[in-house]
């Protein structure tokens, strides 16, 4: 199901402010949709370390370029650059009238202990409110998932259930969203 942030209320947690610290000294730009090789390196270097067996792992570069330039919204790449100027993550996000989306997330593996896909919702909510917009949206939600369990860190956030979006419970146990979603 799909579930957004609600931008304006958040307030990292102790281990978000921990992650958003060690990732002080990374330079963020803003840049147009397109592809680079740069980019799908590191793109291919993440599937391969990280989703071998998924669909996306067989990508090729045109592939790729479709997935970050063939868009009929406004849309951008962010890229996060070490102090050598080196990528070492980039998230796709859809620009929308009531908030940012993230589409998709990458980034080197190897810098783990960053938790740049952590650190890529934290700057788009922190950009969501500079801009104004409510919301950053995190695509779909699975509480089954253990792939998927970050997305509902992030408080307060909203899901869409019966065309109508509801508010995670801030104390709710992943036990209890589940039982809810069920019942929703």
């Amino acid at each position: 199901m799909p579930i957004r942030v609600v931008s304006e209320e958040f307030t990292p947690d102790r281990t978000q402010r921990r992650i958003l610290r060690a990732n002080a000294d990374l330079t963020i730009s803003e840049m147009p949709a397109r592809a680079t090789a740069e980019q799908f390196t590191l793109f291919q270097r993440y599937q391969k370390n990280r989703h071998a067996d998924g669909d996306m792992a067989a990508m090729g570069y045109y592939d790729y370029r479709a997935m970050i330039e063939d868009t009929p919204i406004s849309t951008g790449i962010l890229e996060f650059r070490d102090a050598r100027d080196r990528l070492v993550g980039a998230c796709l996000t859809d620009w929308l009238a009531d908030g940012l989306s993230a589409v998709y997330s990458f980034f080197d593996t190897d810098e783990d202990k960053r938790s740049l896909g952590t650190f890529a919702v934290l700057w788009l909510i922190g950009r969501a409110r500079s801009l104004g917009l409510p919301y950053v949206y995190l695509g779909y939600w699975v509480p089954e998932s253990r792939k998927m369990a970050y997305k509902a860190r992030f408080r307060p956030s909203e899901i869409l259930m019966s065309g109508a979006w509801h508010r995670l419970g801030d104390g709710a146990s992943v036990a209890t969203q589940r039982e809810m979603v069920r019942v929703g």
